[in-house]
């Protein structure tokens, strides 16, 4: 084989019963980057079946029928990282199998007996000449996700789009809106994993689909340029994704969420300043409605919205008096979000440069951010488990005190400030609640 992979190399004593090739994904990321894909999708000339569950038992996996009337399997390995995807071939004629793919350089095929490539339709080209296209357009009708397939493979390769193609898809994209959202979900999850985002994101606002994937865009769009922001405000979204650093897709999302409250909390004050009171929270409710619709799992939306309603909350800090308490505080309440939040304001203050905007603001911003950062590192463990200095029963023998709700206040004030240093013994934590937890509650 032309692939240095253990796996396919460990069922050549099947394949040699089918006459099967491998096709799609795999071969696309071998051709583009000489990598080795834990997926891989196998097309059979008769006997799909038999092929998946041949497979199932010689490599001990798990074997699933997703589509009996299409005859498409899937076979989970052990590790629950490498599968195959075994399907038949359409009309069991490899020829019309490929004319009916996606993209071109999704219908490149190898055999796998006869050890060589069969590639009708010019998709090994294509990725030399870094483009996507379709051998038929109406390709496109048999599945419309595929209007949305086109930006995420975009996003992944940072190939152009052939101009045919991406008329066809302009004209007929708000035909996803028949589409499983979550199959819509998938989508922009690998559009949001991808290494070529920021262009794939620019070039859905110009073709103007970017507002029927996310219906928050068409609002955005109206939020113009201010004393504070060089850009616009869907420009400033684009841009605070491309600065944040990350590869968490979900965080890069929430990068692009994070303003969406401003058009609905916009106001200009007499003197010409623009404003969005409120907006951090808004936006978060917003955010959980759009994500809902599209199938995001509960834990998912979460994180996203706890992202977009804190984005404000690191830089906030700058000014406050007692800087540890306050760390401490956002410490607690961020827990192990507490970096990503970080991050999520550092990429929104460098990407804010109006005009009432100086060098001196920004660099005191990230100074305080860099901070704000050193400390969550310094406390991360205590902070995840923290060892209480008093437990609730000595608390209320110290104070004599019954069990009540004001034990329970002055255990977080006592938690905080041991995270914020001003406390480390159990003798400072004693005379602690003696004076100011008492006071606090």
């Amino acid at each position: 084989m032309i692939f240095s992979d253990e796996i396919l190399n460990s069922i050549e004593d099947i394949i040699k019963n089918y006459k099967v090739y491998l096709v799609g994904g795999y071969l696309r990321n071998y051709f583009i980057n000489n990598k080795i894909s834990s997926d891989r999708d196998l097309v059979c000339i008769n006997n799909a079946k038999n092929l998946a569950m041949d497979i199932a038992d010689k490599l001990e996996g798990v074997f699933i029928e997703l589509d009996s009337e299409n005859e498409i399997y899937r076979v989970v390995l052990k590790d629950k990282i490498n599968y195959f995807d075994i399907a038949q071939a359409l009309d069991n004629d490899i020829l019309k199998d490929a004319k009916r793919r996606d993209f071109t350089i999704n219908s490149i095929f190898y055999d796998l007996n006869k050890k060589e490539i069969f590639d009708p339709l010019d998709g090994i080209s294509d990725i030399k000449n870094k483009i996507i296209k379709t051998s038929d357009l109406q390709n496109m009708l048999d599945d419309t996700l595929r209007f949305l397939r086109i930006y995420r493979f975009q996003s992944q390769t940072g190939f152009e789009i052939d101009k045919k193609l991406a008329d066809f898809s302009k004209e007929n994209f708000k035909l996803i809106k028949n589409v499983a959202p979550e199959r819509i979900n998938y989508e922009i999850i690998k559009i949001f994993e991808g290494e070529y985002l920021i262009k794939t994101l620019l070039r859905m606002l110009d073709d103007n689909v970017a507002e029927l994937v996310f219906p928050f865009v068409a609002d955005v769009k109206r939020v113009p340029c201010n004393s504070h922001h060089h850009l616009d405000l869907i420009h400033h979204l684009i841009e605070t994704t491309r600065l944040i650093e990350t590869t968490n897709p979900l965080l890069k999302l929430a990068a692009f969420y994070h303003d969406i409250g401003k058009p609905s909390t916009w106001t200009i004050e007499p003197d010409g300043r623009h404003r969005f009171i409120g907006h951090d929270i808004k936006g978060a409710e917003i955010a959980k409605k759009e994500l809902e619709k599209l199938k995001f799992s509960t834990k998912q939306i979460q994180y996203i919205t706890k992202m977009i309603k804190y984005h404000i909350y690191p830089s906030s800090l700058m000014n406050c008096e007692d800087n540890k308490k306050a760390y401490a505080r956002f410490v607690k309440k961020m827990g192990k979000d507490a970096l990503d939040v970080i991050k999520l304001a550092k990429a929104d203050r460098l990407s804010a440069r109006g005009e009432k905007v100086t060098d001196k603001m920004v660099e005191n911003n990230l100074s305080h951010l860099e901070k704000l950062k050193n400390y969550y590192l310094e406390v991360e463990s205590m902070a995840q488990n923290p060892k209480a200095l008093l437990d609730g029963r000595e608390v209320m023998e110290i104070l004599n005190l019954k069990p009540s709700k004001k034990v329970g206040e002055i255990l977080e004030n006592l938690k905080i400030a041991q995270l914020s240093g001003e406390i480390l013994t159990k003798e400072e934590a004693i005379n602690y609640i003696k004076t100011k937890a008492v006071k606090t509650t």
